[in-house]
């Protein structure tokens, strides 16, 4: 699948029940080619409003995190496991993390990149499985299916908790290197 067909494919998607309070699909943004793939949860209220994922105060902080380490957010490619806005900002469901999950398994294999940034619990049970924890996997690559990945926090959490933002910024400083030796 390309990418014109990948993008075609979602319009109108209604593959779960999210799709009846959605405002848009948040599918994906950034690099096409990009090396560093970052993968969150799921769209907030301000990402369904524009259709983007991470333009929030949590993305805020993000950005402000990819500027101090000299990474530009067009460099990268962003996106999230459910491409809907679950209500309340609630975690998605497993029926709908499913839904999804060709769509993000797609994008993957078209951008092909060096290491995927797992931001948050949902973004890594959903891609590496139920017996991860974010606590104790965070900032540590895990190889699966000759794929990098790196766990660390989801943005949202550096926001409820300040001493979070020092392992983000590690955690992506790591990734960094990682990128240049992979």
């Amino acid at each position: 699948m390309e990418w014109e067909e990948l993008e075609k494919s979602i319009i109108g998607c209604e593959k779960c029940k999210l799709c009846t309070t959605r405002k848009n699909i948040v599918f994906g943004v950034g690099n096409k080619k990009a090396e560093i793939m970052l993968v969150g949860e799921g769209p907030g209220a301000d990402e369904d409003k524009i259709g983007e994922p991470f333009v929030g105060k949590a993305g805020k902080l993000m950005d402000k995190a990819f500027d101090g380490l000299g990474i530009k957010r067009e460099d990268v490619y962003i996106a999230n496991i459910v491409k809907c806005r679950p209500p309340q900002n609630r975690n998605p469901e497993p029926d709908e993390a499913a839904a999804c999950r060709s769509y993000l398994e797609n994008q993957i294999s078209l951008i092909k990149p060096k290491i995927i940034v797992l931001l948050g619990s949902v973004a890594l049970k959903n891609i590496l499985g139920e017996e991860y924890g974010i606590t104790k996997s965070r900032g540590s690559c895990i190889e699966k299916d000759g794929i990098l990945y790196m766990p660390t926090w989801h943005p949202a959490a550096l926001l409820r908790d300040e001493t979070k933002k020092i392992d983000f910024w590690n955690d992506l400083k790591q990734v960094i290197k990682k990128v240049k030796e992979v």
